[in-house]
């Protein structure tokens, strides 16, 4: 994160509510404000996520999207209206920022997320919020935030159900333990036509806005530093029941990424 100058007088009072809390105050609030988050997918997580981002004050947004808002998105796309329909995901996502906090600059990146753009998109940012809703990008974007060496949160839905977790595969615990990839917790993606998709199976409208709204507060705990995040923990929400549910997970040696063979292919 850069330096950047202190909070102004609008800002002292629009984060008022932060600067008060002993685990943000004034520090925290510059951290945030100092802070460059990319958000993949503007989608049902990336609406509330932009959002709460946002409102929090985190000084630099970028967002990455190509597609389009769609009616049937509106359903649970919540930084978007009936009038956005046709138009970009990413500039009208953006243009709703602006709205909420000018102080926020972001950035449109109206493209796909892909083998190519990956690393150099990431690499501009200090953390990265992934929101997409395929196995393709999700891979994606796991793989190359441990190249890059950046933080992930990423979260995925299922139709009453959702799941959260913090990746910082580049680093490792207190007691020199490699923390967990994402293929530690999930190696390979499903088949193909295996898991349906959210225009095949549905999903809750609100559920999406739980998760991003999570997400959100997760990605403002990394910046921060305040209590206990979900690296190696992966939180399970399942909204038939309202459960929630935490399931530890650790660093495979089998992992591709940061595994014992992908050491030895490093060392060879």
């Amino acid at each position: 994160m850069t330096a950047t100058p202190p909070l102004s007088r609008d800002e002292l009072e629009r984060y008022a509510r932060h600067i008060v809390m002993r685990e943000v105050g004034g520090p925290g609030q510059a951290k945030l404000k100092a802070a460059r988050v990319l958000v993949v997918g503007a989608g049902g997580l990336g609406a509330p996520l932009l959002l709460y981002l946002a409102a929090a004050g985190v000084g630099t947004i970028g967002i990455v999207d190509d597609d389009a808002v769609a009616l049937s998105n509106l359903q649970r796309q919540v930084i978007f209206g009936t009038d956005d329909i046709g138009a970009s995901k990413a500039e009208r996502a953006a243009q709703a920022i602006t709205r909420l906090n000018p102080h926020v600059k972001v950035e449109v990146h109206n493209e796909r997320l892909n083998a190519g753009n990956a690393l150099p998109l990431i690499e501009s940012y200090d953390i990265v919020a992934d929101g997409s809703d395929n196995f393709e990008t999700r891979y994606l974007v796991s793989d190359t935030c441990y190249v890059a060496k950046k933080p992930l949160v990423t979260a995925a839905l299922g139709v009453f159900d959702a799941s959260l977790t913090t990746i910082r595969a580049h680093e490792r615990r207190t007691d020199g333990v490699p923390n967990p990839t994402y293929r530690c917790l999930f190696p390979e993606p499903p088949p193909a036509g295996t898991i349906p998709t959210c225009s095949e199976a549905g999903i809750l409208g609100a559920l999406p806005g739980i998760l991003g709204s999570m997400m959100a507060l997760e990605v403002i705990r990394e910046i921060v530093g305040f209590g206990e995040g979900l690296v190696g923990r992966l939180l399970m929400i399942d909204a038939r029941s309202m459960r929630f549910e935490t399931l530890d997970y650790a660093w495979d040696k089998d992992n591709p990424l940061s595994g014992s063979a992908a050491s030895s292919r490093l060392r060879g």
